[in-house]
């Protein structure tokens, strides 16, 4: 890159130099990759740095022999070659030359590409599109958004999901009706529990997994490859460039069909390699570094992309803004969002609202990093610390509800309220509110930023935690613990009665277990996936869920997102170790409800007999039913509540 250095006025100050890049050479055009039509396809990619760009066309993906075209550099360093004819279905990438050095590298902007995502394809998208897509649309939003975290081959790789084999695994198993034959399972069993918003571990191109390898393997998927192309190993063949993108489309078109809307997992804090596409257009310009000219490793994952520079904020907001209109995505989750700037996320926020409105497209993301990470001067990092810079309508997981009610979430054995941890009733009581009310280091704009959970892919499953910290001696994660099982119900009732927003990780409502793995990204898919028949053997605490789901939705006390809405929490008490209540103003304009709740929390192992305030009180929810009518006696004043249980009472 010296003869860029020397056009903009290197110095060896490495920021100012991106500084001035970004002054010279910003490009805010949406058209960078290969845009095909049907009578022209035209290629662009941004590289100030290169002396000599040739464009390399191949009739196959793995074809050796190309036919090789000269780019023309335009202004603001973008490239560009023009065909009046449509190349859809042609493999490409570049031939770069930097500094006298020539380097292949496939479209970083690309929209298709081949197996294994090395090579870039052309794609006319419309040629994607399943039968009618240009119709389809994200189910009418429901007063309370309840959010299903879930991973595309665990949904469907158990055979007694009733998938069938081909499909297994795949974007297409979410297409398949009709699965479960004595019990419901994978599309019907989630329209079955009532949730609103899937949340898709990530299903952009990544490169831990062999496209074209045995199909027991196995990833999360946080190694991104290509960011603006669906997985290939989730595709029935990962070969044909267009087979992903209409079978994703397919699964998307699918989940709307069924009632509900698609969270897509977005990773845009790192790359599977340094050695990136992106770096390869463009060296150094999208990674942080160190002043003594190390990678920056605040993502623990060997590189920081460098979030507050220009074109590396257009590349995440305009990639964010491309899958949600040609893929229909509702909603979109950022990992390490701590290592990405509050600026940029506004931005994600406003252009989102400005093309879809207000709040039609959820946002949220972990407000935290692995490690420190030298931020752009001016930007300020979206960590939870910053919440309060960052728009009312993002979101962030609270880790503090979620040690608060199961413990301590990387020490095994160190136990939360629920399962006989000490001295954090006011912790908890504090939970109800959002955080709202102080308790924690950070104070939210309004519960709306809070997303309450107690289990994700990260880190033990709620289960096996429980099972750690109860039985941690000798621990059999298959056996049906009678103190677990009630512990898991009140960890479900406290998250489900606090303001907020709630998420849940797939089969923690039927006591989803990895034999306490607690970190199972790469492990066995039989380790991962989700065990159907476990929602019969576990059916009551399903049944509990679905019950606490349904209550949800008609306590608009509850799903008050309002900047006041802590204000409906009033009288927190704590009685006694283990014991704490509050009641909640549920009144609401426009909106049938009861008027007043009574939540009481019982962890400890004995029964508390709650006094219940004047007036015609029923139980909504206790220890063993959520959603449940039974009515307090006339004159009644006091009303059990079981150890290591819940109750909801409304007047």
């Amino acid at each position: 890159m010296a003869a860029l250095f020397e056009r903009i006025g290197f110095m060896t100050d490495r920021e100012f130099t991106n500084i001035k890049l970004d002054e010279r050479f910003r490009y805010d055009g949406k058209d960078l990759g290969a845009v095909c039509e049907e009578d022209r396809t035209t290629f662009k990619v941004w590289s100030p740095a290169a002396e000599r760009i040739v464009l390399r066309l191949y009739r196959e993906d793995k074809g050796a022999h190309c036919m090789e075209r000269e780019m023309i550099c335009g202004e603001k360093g973008v490239w560009e070659l023009a065909f009046e004819r449509s190349l859809h279905g042609t493999y490409y990438d570049y031939l770069v030359r930097i500094d006298g050095a020539d380097t292949v590298t496939a479209d970083p902007y690309a929209r298709a590409c081949g197996c294994n995502g090395a090579r870039s394809m052309v794609v006319d998208l419309r040629l994607t599109d399943p039968e009618g897509f240009e119709r389809d649309c994200a189910p009418k939003a429901q007063e309370e958004q309840i959010i299903y975290e879930l991973h595309i081959k665990d949904f469907s790789y158990d055979r007694d999901g009733g998938v069938p084999e081909a499909y297994r695994g795949k974007y297409k198993a979410f297409t398949v009706k009709n699965t479960g034959k004595d019990y419901p399972t994978c599309m019907e069993y989630l329209k079955s529990l009532g949730v609103t918003h899937v949340h898709l571990l990530p299903f952009f191109d990544y490169g831990s997994v062999d496209e074209a390898g045995d199909e027991r393997q196995y990833n999360w998927g946080y190694d991104p490859l290509n960011f603006n192309v669906p997985e290939g190993s989730y595709a029935t063949d990962a070969k044909d460039g267009t087979v992903r993108i209409r079978e994703c489309k397919e699964m998307i078109r699918a989940f709307h069909e069924n009632g509900l809307r698609v969270i897509m997992d977005v990773v845009y804090n790192h790359t599977y390699q340094e050695d990136s596409w992106l770096q390869r257009v463009m060296p150094g310009y999208y990674y942080r570094y160190h002043e003594d000219g190390r990678l920056s490793d605040g993502s623990a994952c060997g590189n920081d992309i460098a979030a507050g520079r220009a074109m590396v904020d257009n590349y995440i907001a305009d990639s964010v803004m491309y899958w949600a209109k040609e893929y229909h995505i509702d909603g979109f989750r950022f990992d390490l969002m701590g290592l990405l700037t509050v600026e940029l996320m506004n931005r994600i926020r406003r252009e989102l609202d400005q093309e879809f409105g207000l709040g039609e497209k959820l946002l949220y993301g972990e407000p935290w990093r692995a490690d420190s990470s030298p931020m752009e001067r001016g930007t300020r990092a979206a960590l939870k610390e910053n919440t309060r810079c960052l728009d009312e309508g993002i979101g962030i997981f609270s880790d503090d509800t979620r040690d608060a009610i199961k413990g301590h979430v990387f020490e095994e054995k160190e136990p939360g309220f629920v399962n006989g941890g000490s001295d954090l009733e006011p912790l908890i009581l504090h939970a109800v509110t959002g955080w709202r009310d102080g308790g924690a280091d950070f104070c939210p704009l309004s519960c709306s930023q809070i997303i309450n959970y107690v289990s994700a892919h990260d880190n033990f499953t709620l289960w096996d935690k429980l099972v750690l910290s109860m039985h941690g001696k000798d621990p059999d994660f298959t056996r049906r613990y009678e103190d677990v099982l009630a512990a898991n119900r009140l960890a479900a009732f406290i998250y489900f009665t606090c303001q907020g927003n709630l998420f849940m990780q797939a089969g923690e409502e039927f006591g989803r277990t990895k034999l306490g793995e607690e970190n199972s990204y790469c492990s066995r898919p039989e380790i991962n996936m989700l065990r159907w028949h476990q929602t019969v053997e576990f059916g009551d605490l399903v049944e509990y869920y679905r019950g606490l789901i349904r209550l949800r939705k008609k306590l608009p006390g509850l799903c008050d997102k309002s900047p006041g809405a802590e204000m409906r929490i009033t009288a927190k008490s704590i009685h006694r170790d283990g014991v704490v209540s509050f009641r909640v103003n549920n009144r609401a304009l426009g909106h049938e409800s009861w008027e007043e709740l009574l939540i009481v929390y019982n962890a400890s192992p004995d029964d508390y007999r709650m006094r219940v305030p004047e007036g015609s009180w029923e139980v909504l929810a206790d220890g063993k039913a959520a959603d449940c009518r039974r009515m307090i006696e006339e004159g009644v004043r006091e009303v059990p509540v079981e150890g290591r249980s819940g109750m909801l009472l409304a007047r």
